[in-house]
Parts: C-alpha cells; structure tokens; sequence
C-alpha cells in the first residue's frame, strides 16, 4: 500500500459528466482510509428538468447546486477522529463552469454578486486531479451507467462543457493540479491502471501543474 504523502491531505477528483470523478474518489478515498465527500446531484430537484429544458431552469439548477456545495464546502473540516486525510469529488470553484455556460446575461450578475459574497470562506486542496477525457468516451460512459435524470444529456452540451472544463484548468491557478489524460484508461476495471494513477497521484515534489498521459493497459 502506497503511503500517503504528508503535503498531500486533501485530494479534489474533477472532470466533466461521465469522466469518473466519483469512481476514482470512491477508490482513492477507501485506498487512504480518507474520508470521502461527494457532491450531492441527486438532491437537486431541478436537474433532470435541466437537461429536458436548460433554457428554463438553468438558474433553479445553478443556485441549488452553488449553496448545496457551499453547506458541504463549510463542513469539510470538521474534527474527524477516524480519518487524517480528505477526498472530494469536486471543487467549489467548479461551479462557475456551469454558470458561464449556462445562465442569461442578468442571471449571471446575480449568480456572480452571491458567489462572490461566500467563495472566500471556501477550503483549498492541496491537490486536483483533472480527468481529461474525450466526448466520444465521456458519451459512452454516460449511457452505460444509465441513469434516468441523465437520460436527456445531449452530446452538443457535454462538447461544450468539455470545451468549457479545459477551458478552465488549463488556467487554473488555485492549487496544485495534475491533468490526466483518461480518454484510454480504464482505472475503474482496470487494476494496472489504477495503480499508476494512484501513483502519479501521491507523488511527491509536484510542479504547480502537471500532466499524466498514461498508456492502456489490456484488462
């Protein structure tokens, strides 16, 4: 078993629907006996409404999410007696992807005057992991996992959204990140697989940002 690095506490998985962010925290977490914090999507009442008609619950969908993140984002480091180490499946800054592509003109001012008014007290990683993967794969992984508030995810919006996710990344600047390229990997099924990145990953003496282009390994 790998041991932990010490700069290394708390790891933040990223990537667009259907990258495996939750599957690689879920992993990762169990790995470190860390404690796992995922984002609550299910409990959002307005996004399987979004995906049906994004033009109309947009903002609904987007302020839902920004508080729910922020109610966890607050309760991240509370003393926790069981784990010495932390995992999320996002990072709260990733909410502003969502509000740049999705939100009218006068809904983004006032998305931006409460974001700005609560992301200072927001907790930082000190590291994120940016699963970078293809449309075409990010596609096939959203319908094999079949879930029916998904159903309606068109390929145009993940296109953007990936374009958008990139976008981001390739300009952040918050906390140590590691771009993986996870378009051929399969480190859900894949124990080879996993274990490098699971490597690259607690790796010591990071750069500001890194990038993992792993090779496929045969199942």
């Amino acid at each position: 078993m790998a041991v932990q690095h010490a700069d290394v506490r708390y790891i933040a998985v990223e990537g667009v629907i259907g990258a495996g962010k939750t599957s690689l925290s879920r992993m990762v977490s169990e790995r470190l006996n860390a404690r796992l914090v995922l984002e609550q999507f299910e409990e959002n009442p307005f996004l399987e409404r979004f995906y049906e008609d994004p033009e109309h619950y947009s903002f609904q969908t987007q302020i839902f999410f920004l508080l729910s993140r922020y109610r966890q984002q607050q309760d991240l480091f509370q003393a926790d007696l069981f784990h010495n180490a932390l995992v999320t499946d996002y990072i709260f800054d990733k909410d502003k992807i969502f509000a740049y592509l999705n939100l009218q003109d006068d809904e983004l001012r006032l998305y931006e005057t409460l974001v700005s008014s609560i992301e200072k007290n927001i907790p930082t990683p000190d590291l994120v992991v940016y699963l970078q993967s293809s449309v075409e794969r990010l596609m096939s992984n959203i319908r094999a996992r079949g879930r029916k508030y998904e159903e309606n995810i068109s390929e145009e919006y993940i296109k953007d959204l990936n374009e958008a996710y990139n976008y981001f990344f390739f300009r952040y600047k918050n906390a140590p990140l590691l771009i993986v390229n996870s378009t051929e990997i399969d480190f859900v099924n894949n124990n080879e697989d996993f274990e490098e990145l699971y490597k690259e990953i607690l790796r010591s003496n990071r750069a500001p940002v890194e990038y993992y282009n792993p090779h496929p390994k045969k199942a």
